[in-house]
């Protein structure tokens, strides 16, 4: 399935700072960045949830937002985009 992790880590304290560089860091080993608080993840249900505990173990719920998309049918999915970068289709075949 196809996940969309959203977050907004308020960053006027060095800690702040510190939670965005965990937090970004947790998304890029497991998915790809779309946007700079945005990643696409394609993960099944129990990688879901695992990413879900770890990006809530790094976040401040009393200052931080997290957003998580899960859409079952990434082939139902429509995704239109626009400028310059382009995602990677990972349904595409692999040419080394």
């Amino acid at each position: 399935m196809l996940v969309i992790v959203c977050y907004d880590v308020n960053t006027e304290t060095k800690a702040g700072r510190r939670r965005l560089r965990r937090v970004a860091k947790v998304c890029e080993g497991i998915g790809q960045r779309v946007q700079k608080s945005v990643f696409e993840c394609q993960i099944d249900l129990m990688q879901m949830e695992a990413l879900e505990r770890r990006l809530l173990g790094e976040i401040d719920k009393e200052h931080d937002c997290l957003r998580l998309y899960r859409l079952s049918d990434a082939k139902g999915c429509e995704v239109r985009e626009h400028g310059k970068f382009r995602a990677t289709d990972y349904e595409a075949p692999l040419v080394l």
